[in-house]
């Protein structure tokens, strides 16, 4: 099945496996093209794909751009202090004065959980979601998965610890769920207060670090919202740090071939040291690179792309 015949993409678990592979497939095809000295395609020429971001992004939107720049659509990007919004205009409006200007696609983050569904009700265009609370990231997902395979090849028996707040987090809900469909050993390691009450079936739970790292393939960080703090979810950065700091002498303990992953943006000094962060064993910048061409394929898919095929696009 091609992406184009589902046409959203609002949460990872709206993919069969086989859609899942096609865009594995289809972002090997745009990693090469990214790789040329002239990168851009005319995949999407004559789309437009609108970045309507509601929440502060660096690495998910000027990704989405990159993506869709590359494939030949237009861009208009969105940001809500910078537009009616402002000045109390509704989401629904917004959504409903994007609709009348017959774009092709838009690209959300909301803080409020469900928001994609909202424009996927109101719009007749293609609705990718980037983020929406605390529930789902899927192009997250995809790209974390793409860079996993890139690394370790087979996922199928591997162990991956996702660390630190994880209860908080979006990309865990989204990560952890591909995770299991791989195939993958999965640990969830926090303080209890930073852990869900609920996770998926298979899920281990630890609380110790320490203990895990030995066993890790991936060792996936997680940033720590500052903010938790003051809701007692750890006693001080400091504290935490001691407990759940990834640094050079917890990474000597690991696996040689360990890979280290962390979506962005990342404390250093707090979740992750800065000498761990550009370690040889860091993949943290090759999953910002596997972003833009998960997203081109993902781009390339759902509005029709597919049609002729990423080496002729």
């Amino acid at each position: 099945m091609e992406l184009a015949e589902r046409r959203h993409l609002l949460d990872v678990d709206d993919l069969s496996a086989e859609e899942v592979e096609r865009v594995m497939e289809a972002a090997r095809s745009f990693s090469e093209v990214l790789r040329r000295p002239i990168k851009k395609v005319p995949s999407l020429r004559g789309k437009t794909v609108v970045n309507l971001f509601y929440e502060p992004s660096t690495r998910t939107r000027l990704s989405f751009e990159v993506a869709a720049k590359m494939l030949s659509a237009d861009v208009l990007n969105f940001t809500a202090s910078a537009s009616s919004v402002e000045k109390g205009e509704s989401f629904k409006d917004t959504a409903l004065t994007i609709r009348a200007m017959g774009v092709d696609a838009v690209v959300v983050r909301h803080p409020v959980a469900g928001a994609p569904w909202l424009l996927k009700q109101w719009l007749d265009v293609t609705v990718l979601n980037a983020g929406d609370g605390m529930h789902a990231h899927p192009t997250q997902a995809l790209l974390d998965l793409f860079t996993m395979r890139e690394r370790l090849g087979d996922l199928e028996g591997r162990t991956i610890a996702y660390v630190g707040d994880i209860l908080h987090s979006r990309v865990p809900r989204s990560v952890i769920k591909a995770s299991l469909s791989a195939g993958m050993r999965v640990l969830a390691v926090g303080p209890p207060t930073m852990l869900p009450p609920f996770l998926p079936p298979g899920v281990e739970v630890s609380h110790c670090l320490d203990e895990v790292i030995p066993e890790c393939d991936i060792i996936y960080m997680l940033r720590i919202q500052k903010e938790r703090q003051l809701e007692g979810g750890f006693p001080t950065l400091e504290e935490y740090a001691r407990l759940y700091q990834l640094n050079e002498e917890r990474l000597g303990k690991a696996r040689p071939q360990v890979v280290v992953m962390h979506p962005g943006p990342m404390n250093r000094g707090v979740e992750i040291s800065s000498r761990v962060a550009d370690s040889p064993q860091s993949a943290v910048t090759a999953q910002v690179t596997a972003g833009v061409a998960v997203r081109m394929a993902v781009l390339f898919l759902l509005l029709g792309g597919g049609e002729g095929g990423e080496g002729n696009a």
